[in-house]
């Protein structure tokens, strides 16, 4: 049974930082591990990859050079490090696993199981 839990969200101004936080639990060892958000009225969207299989990492454009995202296996824990934070990053963010590993792209598919999100607000 996999289960995952955020924390870390909050309020930052303009230019501020946050590290989220999405602990694990249950087989996730080889899996895919993402983070996501959604903004009110608008549609979830991927924001960064942690592909476990090549140890590789992948980022939206829009955080592309802000956002580190990162695991720790020892403590079970994925991490999004967010700087330079502007206001159209504000969303509820959700920890994602996928044990679907498409070979063919090298990318994970179907995220199936989720977190309950943590907000993340940014005021200018």
């Amino acid at each position: 049974q996999v289960h995952l839990v955020e924390s870390g969200g909050g309020s930052v101004q303009t230019g501020g930082s946050l590290r989220l936080s999405c602990a694990t639990s249950g087989p996730t060892k080889a899996y895919c591990l993402a983070w996501f958000r959604q903004a009110p009225g608008k549609e979830r969207e991927a924001v960064a990859h942690y592909l476990t299989r090549v140890s590789s990492t992948l980022y939206a454009d829009s955080v592309d050079g802000r956002f580190t995202i990162s695991r720790d296996t020892a403590k079970n824990t994925l991490y999004l490090q967010m700087n330079s934070l502007k206001p159209e990053d504000t969303a509820m963010y959700f920890c994602a696993a996928s044990s679907t590993w498409v070979a063919t792209v090298r990318r994970c598919a179907d995220y199936t199981y989720w977190g309950q999100g943590t907000q993340v607000t940014v005021s200018s």
